[in-house]
């Protein structure tokens, strides 16, 4: 099966992913994966793309529609795949569905997972972080014992920067301008599934679960 995982910043894509590459033996394949692994094995487009971001520029969508050509069709991707982070745009929907055709192949399901703003604001905003240590704690879900300390080692807790209300309502709003349009592209294609991932973890992993073993 191959699957696209879609998902506002703090929906709980990760989560669902590492849970749907335990039921299923497919690989789960990122766009930073992607170009690690490309640069790694020094393919040429892998070089290319290094090149961009050694300049601190964005990697065009021809190098970057080339690097998931090269790596879904690699050994392990052949039963499937679950992409997540790719396409971002309509155009790169459009070059991921040449591709498909190509090698005869195509996309049986995309798991969109939905959570409302607010609750995205308050998960993503209630992020701490160990100064000394690193270990992350959330004032909702995993509050430290003791209010800004850390569990471990009596680290002082702070907040990154790009967890403050601001960036977090920037980013979530970036985000859902570039997601609406490859949302609808996939709806109309009949291949949109939509999952309430406000819920406990458990419940969402288990309608994704559902849905999959059911394509």
């Amino acid at each position: 099966m191959n699957i696209i995982l879609m998902g506002l910043p703090g929906a709980g894509k990760g989560t669902q992913a590492s849970e749907i590459v335990k039921k299923f033996p497919i690989p789960h394949i990122s766009t930073g994966d992607m170009f690690r692994k490309a640069i790694k094995d020094k393919t040429d487009l892998g070089k290319k793309a290094e090149s961009y971001m050694d300049r601190g520029e964005l990697v065009p969508d021809e190098v970057t529609v080339g690097i998931v050509k090269e790596r879904i069709s690699e050994d392990d991707a052949k039963k499937g795949f679950l992409l997540d982070g790719f396409p971002r745009t309509i155009d790169q929907a459009e070059a991921l569905n040449s591709i498909m055709q190509e090698l005869d192949r195509e996309i049986d399901a995309v798991i969109n997972i939905e959570v409302p703003e607010e609750e995205l604001m308050n998960r993503l905003t209630g992020r701490r972080i160990c100064e000394k240590c690193g270990t992350t704690y959330h004032l909702v879900f995993n509050p430290p014992k003791v209010e800004g300390v850390c569990d471990l080692d009596g680290g002082k807790l702070y907040q990154r920067e790009d967890d403050n209300p601001e960036t977090v309502a920037n980013r979530l709003e970036v985000n859902v301008k570039q997601s609406k349009p490859i949302i609808t592209y996939y709806q109309d294609k009949g291949v949109l599934r939509n999952i309430d991932g406000s819920r406990d973890i458990d419940e969402v992993t288990k309608d994704v679960i559902n849905i999959l073993e059911n394509l």
